[in-house]
């Protein structure tokens, strides 16, 4: 029998309280979602060969991967996925064995290599690639395959980051009270 939300070599998902995962998603290993995390349909999370941690009211949308890179004696800790709380991952993103700070937009489509670390209040543009090891700065919206820093955000960008995350969050809340009513 098939499940979204699959143990690897003995180990479960931890989900917080009020986490939605879609049906159609699935998650498998060493991973935690804390409170109020969603996980939407088509995304492929693999804490297979290291840790996958999910901050609070971040959200993976749709068709996103996100998988890690196995210890090793050139790498002795590997490359965890780490993201942090208030954090939205558009559709079709690919992080891999990157870290992800708090207040984070990753546009649609963007790809983030291992050992990338995006600071706090970062907004990647939808297309873009972040190279193994590249620091994005906090405050700076990044575009472009490599991606550069273009400018500094507004504040009106800053204010919208936690935004976005509630947005995901209300929409995840109203999933939850369906899936309620229908069971």
């Amino acid at each position: 029998m098939f499940s979204s939300i699959r143990s690897y070599q003995g180990i479960h998902p931890q989900l917080a309280d009020n986490v939605y995962v879609d049906s159609a998603a699935v998650i498998v290993g060493d991973i935690a979602l804390d409170h109020d995390a969603s996980i939407w349909p088509m995304v492929a999370a693999r804490g297979d060969v290291n840790i996958i941690r999910i901050g609070k009211r971040s959200n993976v949308q749709d068709g996103s991967i996100l998988h890690v890179t196995r210890k090793s004696p050139s790498n002795p800790e590997g490359n965890p996925l780490l993201i942090g709380d208030d954090v939205t991952i558009g559709h079709k993103a690919m992080l891999h064995g990157c870290t992800v700070g708090n207040r984070v937009l990753v546009g649609m489509g963007a790809i983030i290599l291992d050992g990338a670390i995006l600071e706090d209040d970062v907004i990647l543009g939808a297309g873009s690639l972040v190279p193994p090891g590249k620091v994005l700065q906090s405050g700076f919206l990044y575009v472009g395959s490599p991606c550069k820093q273009v400018r500094p955000l507004t504040d009106k960008e800053i204010a919208f980051l936690p935004q976005s995350a509630d947005n995901y969050v209300r929409l995840k809340n109203e999933y939850l009270v369906d899936l309620q009513q229908s069971s």
